[in-house]
């Protein structure tokens, strides 16, 4: 399909105000691998205000052109043919503050700069603080901010005074509570803008437009038409260098607590009564709220964990988690979980959800399968009714975004010739390889103070409400920890969670 017949385009995009955004932990990994092109590329699509500035903030010591030469090489390393005059444009943005994050002269020099800074804009400028630091540390700059007045708003939040965090948004319910406390006492929840990068992809993003957007799928977008769903995040990947944070976390923190409970926000909400950010919220809010809790005491029936062992991925041979460096050889924590969701509410009753991510899966896969139910009666004699494939609606997150419907058609032969015919969709194909990465979506949400994409507290709460009983148990050691080769797809008791319901993983191994 040849993108210049895409037609009934709307494509609306609102530029920001002059924001200036500081970057805490600047020179570390984030910043240099996703933050800092993410920046670079809005600003090549003017889509970063003529005046904004960008203002480094670290422990190194480094002087303004120290920091912008290693931009410079990070810009060239990870955007391959970037437009050398727009380089050297937005290297003219960049400033850099070293300092002791929980030192008040940091804070002093910040502030001193950020005056200057505005002083020169000479009109209404937005504040963003992002903080790609330890989450231990959070509070430490956040209690900063607010002594040195850096994050003082008047009633109507304009200007902005936003703040960002990265995950984790603590590790169960009672930190979680104790974090957002401490933020609290200093910002306001307009201010604070929990990331999820999961939702700044186009495929996510997405889901809303598939529902609300288009009148063939809501009417059936419910317990009467609907089977099962599906939602599958698999990595090809070890752990990597993170084996301290990892360890400590384990997968059911990492993935499910945050990206997966948020794509099933989206696939089971509500219409919200406008595309507007609380109004989507709350409905995303409300589907957790319906989630029935684990039963404890059945939970190996409806939440499964696992842990890789060696195995072979993409034809490599590789290590086993107890294997990986600096992971205890006695370790039990999991690195794949699989869980059975029921939501308790008048669409959903009766739908399960099927959810499972797991580490050295057999390949980079996130998607949503949605399931449709069979066809009553077949009027094609002999084939019957249960002889046929139900209609599948497959949406790709990654590596290829795009949607698949598999449905029933006639095939080329005899009269009755029928079989599965799948009408693929991929946004690569249909727009080209020019799609925005999922930073620079929410960079620029938070330069225009949408929190659309952002987590909200109570989520966050229902979501470690959820779960915080489930790794309970687990920490008391009566629930076992199944082991599963690399480049495989999960233990195979994974699939006996959707077998007891007359169900299977689409690929189940």
């Amino acid at each position: 399909m040849d993108s210049n017949k895409w037609k009934g385009k709307f494509c609306i995009e609102v530029s920001p105000i002059p924001n200036i955004l500081v970057i805490f932990g600047a020179s570390g990994d984030l910043a240099h691998r996703k933050l800092i092109p993410a920046l670079f590329s809005l600003f090549t699509k003017n889509l970063l205000h003529q005046k904004s500035k960008v203002i480094g903030c670290a422990r190194s010591q480094m002087s303004d052109s120290e920091f912008k030469n290693k931009v410079e090489e990070s810009l060239l390393k990870y955007i391959p043919n970037l437009d050398k005059s727009k380089l050297v444009e937005f290297l003219d943005k960049l400033n850099y503050i070293s300092g002791q994050y929980n030192e008040a002269k940091t804070y002093n020099a910040l502030l001193s700069k950020i005056e200057e800074l505005e002083a020169k804009i000479n009109t209404e400028t937005g504040r963003i603080f992002y903080l790609s630091t330890p989450p231990t540390i959070y509070f430490t700059i956040v209690k900063q901010l607010g002594l040195s007045k850096l994050t003082d708003e008047n009633e109507e939040g304009v200007p902005w005074r936003n703040v960002v965090l990265e995950k984790p948004f603590g590790r169960d319910l009672k930190t979680a509570k104790e974090l957002d406390s401490q933020l609290r006492s200093v910002l306001n929840e307009r201010q604070i803008y929990r990331i999820d990068h999961y939702l700044g992809k186009e495929t996510v993003q997405n889901i809303l437009m598939l529902r609300f957007a288009n009148i063939m799928f809501e009417p059936i977008w419910n317990n009467k038409y609907i089977d099962n769903v599906q939602i599958m995040v698999g990595e090809s990947v070890g752990i990597g260098n993170r084996a301290g944070y990892y360890d400590s976390y384990g997968h059911l923190r990492d993935m499910f607590q945050n990206h997966i409970l948020q794509m099933l926000a989206l696939v089971a909400m509500e219409p919200p009564t406008s595309f507007e950010s609380n109004h989507i919220r709350n409905e995303k809010v409300k589907v957790l709220e319906a989630i029935k809790p684990f039963p404890i005491n059945e939970l190996d029936k409806h939440i499964v964990r696992g842990q890789y062992e060696k195995g072979e991925v993409d034809g490599e041979k590789v290590d086993g988690y107890l294997d990986e460096n600096n992971i205890p050889e006695d370790s039990m924590t999991e690195s794949f979980v699989a869980g059975k969701f029921l939501i308790d509410n008048w669409r959903w009753k009766g739908v399960p959800f099927y959810m499972r991510s797991g580490k050295r899966m057999k390949e980079r896969l996130t998607e949503i399968k949605i399931t449709f139910k069979k066809v009553p009666y077949s009027i094609f004699n002999p084939i019957q009714a249960e002889d046929l494939s139900p209609n599948i609606l497959t949406l790709n997150v990654q590596p290829d975004e795009g949607l698949a419907l598999s449905i029933q058609a006639k095939q080329p032969g005899p009269k009755l010739c029928m079989g599965d015919l799948t009408m693929d969709f991929k946004y690569n194909e249909i727009f080209g390889g020019d799609k925005p990465e999922a930073y620079e979506r929410l960079l620029l949400d938070t330069m225009l103070a949408d929190q659309t994409l952002f987590i909200r507290s109570d989520f966050i709460d229902l979501s470690w409400g959820l779960f915080t009983p489930v790794l309970e148990a687990w920490e008391k050691g009566n629930h076992p920890l199944y082991k599963y080769k690399a480049g495989s797809w999960g233990p195979k008791e994974a699939c006996k969670l959707l077998v007891q319901d007359g169900f299977c993983w689409c690929d189940c191994n």
